[in-house]
C-alpha cells in the first residue's frame, strides 16, 4: 500500500497481492530457472496462489499472524528463492522491512514487492548495492472491489548478498509483459495444464475422481503378518486307527494274557 494513500492502513501493513503485480515477474523467474520458492509473509496466501497457477512451487509458506515470525527462521529448505510482498512498516521508518531484506538476503536470492521511490531514499543506500534487479510494474489496485488503483507505482526488487553491483532496471516494455496465460501441474498425472481459476488443482474431472478413490481405499498395516498356518497333512487313516472286532473267545484270550 503507497504512502500517499487517503485510506486508513490496515493492521500490520495487510494488503494482499493482487494477480496484476505477478505477470510482469515471471519471465524473470523463468529466464534464471526458478522453479521453488518460500513466502514467508503470506498473509491469506494470495501470492502464492498467483505464483503456483504460474507453475511454481511452493516450499515454504508462514505469516507472523499464525505464529511463524520469518526473522526467526534462517531456513526454508530446498528453494530457489524467497518471493514476498513483505510488510512497509512506514510508521516506523520501515525499520521492519529493512530487517526483512537483510535477513532474506542472506538465506537465498529474494524478490521483494516494493514501492519504486523505495531505491532513492537515504534509507535505501545500504542495500541498494545487493539489489540486482527492480522490475517495474506501474500502479496496482490493492484494494478489493475499488474503482482505482493505488497513486504509487511498484516493482520487484531482487536482492542477493552476493551482489555488489546495484541494480539493472527494467521497464514496462511489452516485450517484459507475460499474458494471463497460467498453468498448472496435476496433483494427479503430474502433467501441466492450463488453469480455469487459480484454487485449481486437477487437470479433469477424471484426475480429482481417481486421487479421491486412491485415498478411500485401505492402507497396508504397518504390523507384520503373521506366518501362515502349515498346511494339514492328510493321515492315513489305515494305520491312524485300527477298528477290531473282539469275540468272547479273544477277551478270554486278552484277559488271560493280561493275568
Amino acid at each position: 500500500m503507497g504512502k500517499r494513500s487517503n485510506f486508513e492502513r490496515r493492521e500490520a501493513d495487510f494488503y494482499p497481492t493482487p494477480l496484476d503485480a505477478v505477470p510482469p515477474l515471471i519471465p524473470y523467474l523463468r529466464g534464471s530457472g526458478i522453479r521453488t520458492f518460500a513466502e514467508p509473509c503470506c498473509g491469506n496466501y494470495d501470492l502464492v496462489r498467483h505464483l503456483e497457477s504460474f507453475g511454481l512451487r511452493c516450499v515454504y509458506s508462514g505469516d507472523i499472524r499464525s505464529g511463524q515470525d520469518a526473522l526467526a527462521l534462517a531456513d526454508y529448505g530446498a528453494i530457489d528463492c524467497i518471493i514476498t510482498n513483505p510488510p512497509y512498516d512506514t510508521a516506523h521508518r520501515r525499520k521492519l522491512m529493512h530487517a526483512l531484506i537483510e535477513h532474506f538476503q542472506c538465506i537465498a536470492p529474494t524478490w521483494l514487492l516494493l514501492d519504486l521511490d523505495w531505491a532513492s531514499t537515504r534509507q535505501a543506500a545500504p542495500f541498494i548495492p545487493h539489489c540486482s534487479d527492480i522490475v517495474a510494474i506501474g500502479r496496482v489496485k490493492w484494494i478489493e472491489g475499488s474503482k482505482h488503483t493505488g497513486k504509487d507505482n511498484y516493482g520487484w526488487y531482487r536482492f542477493d548478498i552476493r551482489h555488489k553491483a546495484g541494480p539493472v532496471f527494467h521497464g514496462r516494455d511489452v516485450d517484459d509483459v507475460t499474458p494471463i496465460r497460467r498453468t498448472g501441474i496435476c496433483e494427479h498425472c503430474r502433467k501441466a495444464y492450463e488453469l480455469q481459476r487459480s484454487s485449481s488443482r486437477f487437470c479433469s474431472q477424471a484426475c480429482k475422481q481417481r486421487t479421491y478413490r486412491r485415498r478411500l481405499t485401505v492402507t497396508s498395516s504397518v504390523t507384520r503378518a503373521s506366518a501362515p498356518n502349515p498346511p494339514i497333512e492328510p493321515l492315513d487313516c489305515s494305520e491312524a486307527f485300527r477298528y477290531v472286532r473282539h469275540t468272547k473267545d479273544t477277551r478270554r484270550k486278552r484277559r488271560a494274557e493280561e493275568n
